[in-house]
């Protein structure tokens, strides 16, 4: 087997995991936005991509959609991305995502919510080189218990947190996040 064969055997291991995550999630919960998003990407981020999902299902771990009750959403500005995205990030050892989630929540905004379920269930399909793989995003949704903000990431990936009642251009996933809040809040 070549090196690029194994590439794309663990794509399809990849795949594999991804799917059995997806039934989970959507299996156990119910009313959730769904999206799919494409990416093209290099064969060095194809085999990391890969990896992750292999894992657990997820590329880029688990996130909040928490809302205060007069319906602004909480996002986080994340340096490396330069975009106003969900607080969220990867799953630690036996953490259920929910939990992770959670921790993360707390971390990069110091925010406290009450999880009331899954509120977007995203499909990441990667390609590269005519070949595919693609992992699950899942987004809880909560509405905050506290909503003094604090950005303190360990990672340092994150600089700043904030409520928007309208949100950002400059935002990952916001139609995505607008049709929830249409579904939910409004």
């Amino acid at each position: 087997m070549t090196a690029v064969d194994d590439l794309w055997y663990l794509g399809d291991v990849a795949s594999q995991a991804a799917e059995r995550t997806y039934h989970e999630l959507a299996d156990s919960h119910e009313d959730y936005v769904e999206f799919t998003r494409h990416r093209s990407v290099p064969r060095p981020r194809f085999r990391t991509v890969a990896e992750r999902v292999r894992d657990n299902g997820l590329p880029y771990g688990a996130h909040t959609v928490v809302y205060r009750p007069s319906g602004e959403l909480l996002l986080v500005y994340h340096d490396d991305v330069g975009m106003w995205v969900l607080p969220g990030g990867e799953v630690d050892g036996d953490d259920s995502f929910r939990a992770a989630a959670r921790r993360e929540l707390r971390e990069e905004a110091g925010v406290d919510a009450d999880y009331e379920g899954l509120g977007i269930l995203g499909r990441a399909v990667f390609h590269c080189d005519g070949r595919e793989t693609w992992g699950v995003l899942p987004i809880y949704e909560a509405r905050a218990r506290s909503t003094d903000l604090e950005a303190d990431d360990p990672d340092g990936e994150i600089s700043e947190a904030r409520w928007f009642d309208e949100l950002p251009e400059e935002t990952r996933d916001r139609e995505q996040l607008l049709e929830w809040r249409e579904r939910r809040l409004e």
